[in-house]
């Protein structure tokens, strides 16, 4: 089984990557992409647990982008990480996120919720990418919610009062940034039904100009015509179909393994790529 698109503790996971790995051998997965999110720290340490473990390692990073005024996630796989244009754009994405939460907690704090920027930073690793799901864990430690999904149903969703946007780059343009690192760009869950619908059918074919290579089919928050539609559009475009858990550890309810990317697809981004090989 092979499952593309997971989260650690480098990001909005629960399990530092090589946790990640060891629950992957586990669940029976042979091969596992770490996508944690604008970042690559959990790189090294999933390298060096997949070994021990014999998980085949694809590594990646889940980008937070923009594509005209509308979220898009958009996973980048097998890309150099020593490529100065993408890590800066990275890095400029994870800079914007630390103010960007700090407004929201100044905000829900006003409003007398009973949270502080300590109670969050105690929920984030060091080193770590920063983001809503981490206020969501302080405000459950704190005992004002249940759980994450509490917290996001209630207070932390994109319509909410509190919503606040961050610094992301134009889809297309990462993209490029990607396919220019050797790596192989796949848009994320572009027909979630449990958020905001991110792309349409005429914004996947402007992405394609731009070289995008994938598309996530097979994800929990897409419905049967969201799949159909992802399906009918990697047939247009000639487009890798994936499929994955978009696994969080205790951060959701997603499973490892419970949807997975056919063998030929990982071969053709395999094929694709010129910055870093599967770590077998």
């Amino acid at each position: 089984m092979i499952d593309l698109h997971t989260h650690s503790s480098r990001s909005d996971g629960t399990d530092a990557p090589a946790e990640l790995v060891a629950q992957a051998a586990q669940a029976g997965l042979g091969t596992l992409a770490i996508t944690d999110h604008d970042t690559t720290a959990g790189w090294d340490e999933a390298a060096e647990a997949a070994q021990r473990h014999g998980v085949a390692l694809v590594r990646g990073a889940e980008l937070s982008t923009r594509h005209r005024w509308r979220s898009v996630h958009l996973l980048a796989y097998l890309f150099d990480p020593t490529d100065a244009a993408l890590v800066a754009e990275m890095a400029r994405m994870r800079d914007d996120r630390v103010p960007r939460l700090q407004r929201i907690v100044d905000r829900m704090a006003a409003d007398g919720f009973d949270v502080t920027w300590a109670d969050v930073m105690a929920q984030v690793e060091e080193g770590a990418s920063l983001g809503r799901p981490h206020l969501a864990d302080a405000l459950v430690a704190k005992g004002i919610a249940a759980h994450r999904n509490e917290v996001f149903d209630q207070w932390l969703h994109n319509g909410s009062a509190y919503y606040e946007p961050h610094y992301a780059v134009e889809t297309a343009e990462a993209v490029r940034l990607v396919r220019a690192a050797g790596g192989v760009p796949v848009v994320a869950h572009p027909f979630a039904t449990k958020r905001q619908r991110s792309l349409d059918g005429d914004d996947v074919a402007e992405l394609v100009e731009a070289g995008l290579a994938g598309i996530e089919v097979d994800h929990r928050d897409h419905d049967d015509p969201g799949r159909a539609l992802a399906r009918e559009l990697a047939d247009r475009h000639d487009l890798v179909p994936t499929g994955s858990s978009d696994f969080h550890g205790d951060g959701k309810t997603n499973r490892l393994g419970e949807n997975t990317t056919a063998p030929e697809s990982l071969a053709r981004i395999e094929a694709l790529a010129t910055g870093v090989p599967v770590l077998r």
